[in-house]
């Protein structure tokens, strides 16, 4: 049987602060101080300091001088290249989904999809859901390096701000189109799922677009 892997401190402070930074917790542009973290997540300040050094070299903070930690923030040619790559990624998750999944896990993936048309008035939380959906697609595709290839754009949506699913109609449109993926995920045509993820997120690149309008 093979051992379960134990996270250092710093890789353990690294997971918490994702997790805390996809739950909304902090906004881009905000500034991460090593004392109020590390007291936020009930760690030392050395793991934290550890797990900081990490989002600045996978490009989720930086460090401005007298100030410190900060949460970038992304200009408008950057989310869309963003989501250009993911598209790229979802795609092909998509396609090799389609040929690898299981019944199991498309059950799964619709499971995740009633869920998040149950969090109508809780975008956060629909939001939430929503990640394990795409993360899920991802595991179904079975491909290690693909799953490494999305992790630093998968991160990088951290960097959007607040979620869209605060717009009154986007649950919607996300649930019609999960189901698109998920039709051509069971009837295994690589085509139809590759499409309906790229409908997907060039529908959220739009929504990401509007909420930037003034």
């Amino acid at each position: 049987m093979s051992e379960i892997p134990i996270l250092s401190s710093g890789e353990t402070a690294y997971a918490s602060l994702i997790q805390t930074l996809r739950s909304g917790e902090f906004s881009p542009g905000d500034r991460l101080r090593e004392e109020d973290v590390a007291q936020r997540l009930n760690l030392s300040r050395t793991p934290i300091r550890e797990a900081l050094r990490r989002l600045e070299i996978n490009g989720i903070v930086e460090h401005r001088p007298r100030i410190g930690a900060v949460i970038r923030k992304l200009s408008q040619t950057e989310i869309v290249e963003l989501y250009e790559m993911r598209i790229v990624l979802e795609c092909t998750a998509a396609r090799m989904a389609a040929q690898h999944g299981s019944e199991a896990e498309f059950d799964a993936l619709e499971h995740m999809n009633a869920r998040i048309k149950a969090a109508q008035d809780a975008p956060t939380q629909g939001a939430a859901i929503n990640q394990d959906f795409h993360e899920a697609l991802y595991r179904a595709a079975r491909n290690q390096f693909l799953v490494a290839s999305a992790e630093p754009v998968n991160n990088g949506l951290i960097l959007l701000g607040q979620t869209t699913y605060l717009d009154p109609d986007r649950i919607g449109v996300v649930v019609s189109q999960h189901a698109d993926m998920i039709t051509g995920l069971r009837q295994r045509d690589g085509d139809m799922a590759a499409h309906a993820a790229e409908a997907h997120v060039q529908t959220s690149l739009r929504y990401r677009l509007k909420a930037l309008t003034p």
